[in-house]
């Protein structure tokens, strides 16, 4: 087997010019001088407190815009200090130790209600209070130590301010580049479909998995983009950015719209299956050219030759020949199937092409939206009281984790007095680290935990058995630091392993005895993620199936959404509004909620997993629906159409009819009846103007016009995709609305029982 060394190299420059790398350095040079600087002086205490309190502020430093970055850290800090001072006095009474975790651990945790940033400043204060029971040293009083975690944060905000201003835009860099990867990945999934022997459903799961992805990271630079443009003005680069993201999301809907129904597809090119190969290579030509880009970006190099405009004429030239071997009255349907396949891969190559020249600084002048509009894209945070009252109460997924958690750390707390493990709180911080709202993510964190942590110690006994320099475990100390919070986020099984090691070697410097330390680290360990994996499914755990009526009827709502704002568009045609794109948003977030629902329940115990077929089926039918909507509104944007007929909104309406149906027997109400003479008019209507317009090609081609007029062949796909869409869509709908009158009725039944 021939080893790709050129990849592998690729992959470790990418990783080391990524922001995750950078900010461990960060960290690391935060933690490393304090301690440095104060040991000299035989200050060590100072040191390491400083040094904890820029362990505390950095989870909060996160990608976002510059403001949200200083007020995460300031507001970790704060929070750090404050917590560790509450618990170091209330851990000086015996009897105050449990009722302090009780209230602090559940406080703090409820803070979660905020949002993503909220949960990252919260986390400081929860690791404050745990590592309140270190005990490293009494030199110094509590107040003094909590104004000193209080001073490292504020150090590490200023060192990680200064490694940002030296290239502030390269947090943005990396999301571009990794949501260009992604997409890239998103093309070949689609494309896979085509396959004759491919697994429909597994490629379906995987299409789920990556939109999920993908709608994260659009978030994520939406916030990035938006928030830049706004604080620094509309510069060249921010417009430039703008532009690729634009592109990028624009991608992300034309992949999901093309080609339409792949099962009908293979189905109408089934004897053509050689012809469709050449449009197949040059859909994964496209996803490479984006993998080419994005790591020139990564690495920050020279532009890859893009030869996307010569590859896209050969696949002309095929369809070109196809046309001139066929009898065309016998296979116009396929020629039209080729010819939308053909007219997305143009509109995809352009995207590509587009994002080449903004890149290559070479970009013609594009419309960049208002300000006041590009404000409506970002997800905004209310951070007010109502938010924390309307969540305190039992049926919310944060205060049941706020109290899980809390008792949880106390029979952790209270175990490990009772037996007297040594650094007892190890077990603390095992419980903070892997419990998450839901059991599925938790599950994963623990199971992890462990193997990291098994395998760090293995690794640590066989250092221990080969050296004793204490020197060495410095060394390997920092290095094991650095690589533990740059994988955090890529590779938790690898950070926790490097994350043992770390602990280990710095003990190791204060004591002696290094193979007791490995052991109580592996035991605490343990224990702790023992607790939380056992606490996560006994104490009111936040099953996904609970909630999954409401996810799938926001997803359903959204696309009740997206389709009449294209239905709207059609009529008006004018310049594509804000609320088409704030439709789309929505809808891709919404369906990527409910696919990532579905991936947590999979992950729960097999007596939660109630009609896991049926719930498949109707995110399925869910997503299928999405990628059909936007199959029509992109051909409806990117085509000269006619004007809307009264057939296509009978179509809508009665879609939009049984959704809403969908909808209310979810909410347990009753669907409302409908009728069908309408829409088999209108189909029979659709389907008439059609033939018609066939019949007069066919009429042409006898007389000898073998060219068909640009306008003919325009109404020809216009009625073949539009009708087929909408039969496509009303299909779906149907079996939406009869596949949740099943799950409602299932799901009633067992709880009856």
């Amino acid at each position: 087997m021939k080893i790709n060394f050129q990849h592998y190299y690729n992959e470790l420059i990418k990783f080391l010019r990524s922001t995750d790398f950078s900010k461990a350095i960060v960290l690391t040079i935060a933690i490393v001088i304090p301690i440095a600087v104060f040991s000299n002086l035989g200050l060590l205490e100072i040191g390491v407190s400083m040094a904890m309190g820029s362990l505390l502020s950095s989870p909060s430093d996160v990608a976002g815009s510059f403001k949200h970055k200083v007020m995460g850290i300031m507001a970790a800090a704060f929070l750090g200090a404050i917590s560790f001072c509450i618990a170091g006095y209330s851990a000086q009474f015996s009897w105050a130790v449990a009722p302090m975790l009780l209230v602090m651990m559940f406080g703090i945790a409820y803070l979660s209600v905020y949002g993503f940033r909220a949960s990252l400043v919260t986390f400081a204060g929860l690791l404050a209070v745990v590592l309140s029971f270190a005990n490293i040293s009494s030199e110094i009083e509590i107040w003094q130590k909590s104004i000193l975690i209080f001073g490292g944060g504020i150090f590490y905000m200023f060192i990680s301010i200064a490694w940002y201003l030296l290239k502030p835009e390269r947090a943005s860099e990396q999301q571009i580049a990794e949501t260009m990867e992604l997409t890239a990945d998103y093309l070949r999934l689609r494309i896979r479909l085509l396959d004759p022997e491919s697994d429909l459903e597994n490629i379906q799961k995987e299409l789920f998995q990556k939109q999920t992805e993908l709608n994260e990271h659009h978030e994520s630079l939406r916030e990035l983009l938006i928030t830049f443009r706004m604080s620094s003005g509309s510069s060249g680069y921010t417009r430039k950015r703008l532009l690729i993201f634009i592109d990028l999301v624009d991608m992300l809907e034309l992949a999901m719209a093309n080609p339409i129904d792949y099962p009908q597809m293979r189905k109408v090119l089934d004897s053509d299956f050689l012809e469709l190969k050449v449009f197949k290579e040059f859909s994964l030509k496209m996803a490479e050219q984006l993998d080419r880009i994005a790591l020139s970006v990564h690495k920050n190099s020279t532009m890859p030759e893009n030869k996307l405009s010569e590859e896209l004429k050969k696949v002309e030239n095929s369809l070109l020949k196809y046309r001139d071997t066929i009898n065309i009255s016998e296979k116009r349907e396929s020629m039209l199937v080729l010819r939308n396949f053909y007219d997305y891969q143009v509109r995809q190559s352009q995207k590509i092409n587009n994002i080449d020249r903004v890149l290559r600084n070479l970009e013609g002048k594009k419309r960049i939206f208002k300000d006041k509009d590009v404000l409506q894209f970002l997800t905004q945070q209310e951070y007010s009281f109502k938010t924390l009252r309307t969540n305190f109460q039992f049926n919310s997924s944060i205060f049941r984790h706020a109290l899980r958690l809390a008792i949880v750390v106390l029979v952790g707390y209270l175990l490990g007095s009772y037996f007297s493990v040594q650094n007892a709180y190890w077990i603390l911080l095992t419980i903070v680290v892997i419990m998450r709202p839901n059991y599925g993510l938790t599950k994963q964190r623990t199971r992890k935990r462990i193997v990291g942590t098994l395998i760090g110690g293995a690794m640590a006994i066989g250092i221990v058995f080969i050296t004793q320099n204490t020197t060495v475990y410095a060394i390997l100390g920092i290095l094991s630091l650095t690589l533990a919070f740059s994988l955090i986020q890529r590779n938790y099984t690898t950070a926790a392993m490097f994350i043992t090691l770390s602990i280990i070697f710095i003990y190791a410097l204060l004591q002696p005895e290094v193979l007791n330390v490995i052991q109580f680290r592996i035991l605490d360990t343990v224990i702790g993620a023992g607790l939380a994996g056992l606490g996560n499914f006994i104490l009111w755990p936040k099953w996904e199936l609970k909630e999954l009526n409401n996810v799938i009827g926001n997803s359903i709502n959204s696309n009740i959404g997206y389709l009449e704002e294209i239905d709207d568009y059609y009529h008006k045609k004018e310049n594509l509004p804000i609320s088409y794109r704030l439709a789309r948003k929505k809808a891709f977030l919404d369906m990527g909620e409910l696919s990532g629902a579905f991936q947590r329940m999979t992950q729960e115990p097999k007596s939660q997993q109630k009609q896991l077929s049926l719930i498949y089926e109707i995110v399925g039918l869910n997503h299928t629906f999405l990628s059909a909507l936007a199959s029509m509104g992109s051909y409806i944007r990117n085509h000269p159409t006619s004007k809307a007929s009264s057939d296509f909104e009978m179509y809508t309406k009665t879609i939009v009819f049984n959704l809403k149906n969908s909808v209310r027997l979810l909410e347990h109400e009753s669907r409302e009846q409908k009728e069908h003479e309408g829409i088999s008019k209108a189909g029979k209507a659709l389907h008439r103007r059609f033939d018609e317009m066939a019949t007069e090609r066919d009429r042409e081609i006898s007389e000898g016009k073998a060219q068909i007029d640009e306008d003919t062949r325009l109404n020809l796909q216009e009625a073949h995709l539009i009708t087929g869409q909408l039969e496509w869509l009303l299909d779906i709908s149907e079996k939406l609305e009869i596949n949740t009158e099943k799950l409602t009725a299932k799901l009633d039944e067992q709880k009856s029982l």
